[in-house]
């Protein structure tokens, strides 16, 4: 596939998406204000907020990077049993396994220090932890989709795909901590 580099065509690939993505977070900030009354009272959750949908959103990115390249050399396969998409897939759940604990704790860790942690500390990573596997989980099909779709649009996943999913993740992030709030809240 040769890249052909035109204002005119960047912006007639770009403009929509980018359009329904700013819609997509509209929606995320009305899903957040839904949950603010919970938000408030237990600080070390609100801090969550911004770390948890980062690094979905970073996780998704690393994965959209990693498969952007393999697009571009050749070597991606949509194929379920391919080993390195596979390999990818469980290397993203598993980097979100190690990283969400530690945003669990920092977080509750800054709302200790500014005097918000009316939570304990095993339930606020325990809430990091559950949303961010799931996230993680969501970002990974995200991004195989995202991914899919760019190739079946001979569109440059490295133009679609990183923006799609940061902006897909900052809904999911949003809806995800809430629901787990829910259940262990």
């Amino acid at each position: 596939m040769r890249a052909t580099w035109s204002v005119r065509g960047i912006t007639r690939a770009m403009l929509p998406l980018l359009v329904v993505l700013a819609v997509v977070e509209v929606g995320s900030g009305l899903v957040l204000d839904t949950f603010e009354g919970q938000l408030l009272r237990y600080p070390s959750l609100l801090v969550l907020v911004p770390a948890m949908i980062g690094t979905a959103g970073n996780l998704g990115s690393i994965l959209a990077a990693r498969l952007s390249t393999a697009f571009h050399l050749g070597t991606l396969s949509f194929d379920p049993g391919d080993d390195e998409l596979a390999g990818n897939a469980v290397a993203t759940v598993a980097l979100a396994a190690t990283v969400f604990p530690v945003v669990g704790v920092g977080g509750w860790a800054l709302a200790f220090v500014t005097g918000g942690a009316q939570l304990f500390v095993g339930t606020v990573v325990a809430v990091s932890l559950i949303s961010g596997l799931s996230l993680a989980v969501l970002a990974v099909v995200v991004t195989l989709v995202a991914t899919y779709a760019a190739y079946r649009f001979k569109l440059d996943p490295d133009d679609v795909v990183i923006p799609v999913v940061t902006n897909v993740c900052d809904v999911l992030g949003v809806v995800v901590l809430f629901v787990v709030v829910q259940v262990l809240v």
